[in-house]
């Protein structure tokens, strides 16, 4: 990173629990740290710092009121509080991680320059429904989205979204994508397993996936995968997921409908081979499981720049991936239109790219996946093939180039 002028700077994010934001955020701030003063801010102090920092973290600590109006207090005392800390702090530059810390950062904007950035599709996001979710996405984001001094999206795809969407001046929004400590993933990927897991990975052709049980992120769809596998004549692949999250009975609950034997870390149960689908629940180094699975799959409805897909790739494992809004694409065939979608299975640069597993036509599209790892599977040249442009194509994100780019935004700003 080149030397510019000392900065404070403030990140703001609603909190430092587990999740890719939060680790980004986390990340930049260790980065931006060796080149400026950074403070990090979270909403409430009471909430779990998953992601420990070296750098000062306080907290709005604003307690929350009840009802419309009492909620309408406490954003509003938010705003005052944000207002004071750039104070404090004499901050330059504001940057803000999700769509709450955004609206706490413009409207609590005096001199300093304001900077979002934006992690996920806001037109595709399941979780932005209702009338309040009409209301966020046509009123409120792309009217104070405006008067951001720039918006950040971490994939081309995103800005494209935002542009077009919310109607933002096009050289206001650069794209920077995410960072990811190659190196780091790569030693933290060698670190041996329990013996039991060790040979499950060994003896079997394991399918993985990691990520919070979450809607958007759709792994309730792969147990339809596995089972359309199992129709198909394949008994050898087993399902490894590595998350926890609000939808775990619901994925469980798909187990036992289409008659598939789970194992559960939870219940403390012995490991063995006897099962189809395992579930391992949130890792803290969730790289060993990764590197010794055959094949990683990302299944979301929607992303932003997908953090698993990258970080399986600095694994060297073979990545197929769900071609969904926004970012697998840009990774897995950067040449390729933005606009562009896979109907049909695509061998593409760095990896396959496959249908949405969309619930209307999950029964159609199920087979299609499972037909496509099948041949992924039987043909160790292309896995090999894979394997070495996966790790090819991650070293484009390293910290390095990335952090440079912010670094020359920042002396725009």
């Amino acid at each position: 990173m080149s030397s510019s002028p000392r900065k404070n700077i403030l990140l703001l994010i609603p909190q430092l629990t587990y999740g890719g934001a939060e680790r980004v955020f986390h990340d930049h701030g260790q980065e931006l740290a060796k080149h400026h003063r950074v403070i990090e801010c979270v909403f409430d102090s009471g909430t779990e710092v998953a992601f420990p920092t070296q750098n000062t973290l306080v907290a709005l600590d604003v307690p929350a009121g009840a009802g419309i109006v009492g909620k309408l207090g406490t954003f509003i005392k938010r705003i005052q509080r944000v207002k004071q800390l750039k104070r404090e702090y004499s901050v330059d530059v504001c940057i803000s991680h999700l769509e709450g810390a955004d609206y706490l950062n413009l409207l609590s904007k005096g001199p300093e320059q304001v900077l979002l950035c934006i992690h996920n599709s806001k037109r595709h996001d399941p979780n932005i429904r209702g009338a309040l979710g009409w209301l966020r996405r046509w009123v409120l984001m792309p009217w104070l989205y405006r008067s951001a001094s720039y918006i950040v999206p971490v994939s081309r795809d995103l800005r494209q979204e935002l542009i077009d969407t919310f109607g933002l001046a096009p050289d206001k929004v650069v794209t920077i994508n995410n960072f990811f400590d190659v190196e780091g993933i790569r030693r933290r990927s060698q670190e041996p397993l329990p013996a039991a897991t060790e040979a499950l990975f060994a003896d079997h052709p394991v399918l993985i996936t990691a990520g919070r049980l979450a809607r958007e992120k759709n792994q309730k769809a792969l147990i339809d995968v596995l089972h359309a596998l199992r129709a198909q004549g394949q008994t050898a692949p087993k399902l490894a997921l590595l998350g926890d999250g609000p939808l775990r009975a619901d994925v469980i609950q798909r187990c036992q409908e289409l008659g598939l034997r789970s194992w559960q870390v939870w219940d403390e149960q012995p490991l063995s081979p006897d099962f189809d689908v395992y579930f391992f629940g949130f890792q803290a180094n969730p790289f060993q499981y990764i590197a010794r699975a055959r094949v990683s799959l990302l299944c979301s409805a929607t992303e932003g720049f997908p953090m698993a897909l990258c970080e399986a790739m600095a694994c060297g494992v073979p990545v197929a991936s769900t071609d969904c809004p926004t970012g697998p694409r840009e990774i897995l065939a950067p040449q390729t239109p933005a606009a562009q979608y896979a109907a049909t299975p695509e061998w593409a640069e760095f990896g396959v790219l496959l249908p949405l597993l969309a619930e209307g036509t999950l029964a159609q599209v199920a087979p299609v996946w499972a037909a496509t790892l099948t041949a992924l599977l039987a043909d160790p040249a292309r896995t090999q093939h894979y394997r070495t442009q996966a790790l090819t194509r991650v070293q484009s994100f390293g910290p390095a180039p990335i952090m440079q780019q912010w670094q020359s935004l920042l002396q725009q700003a």
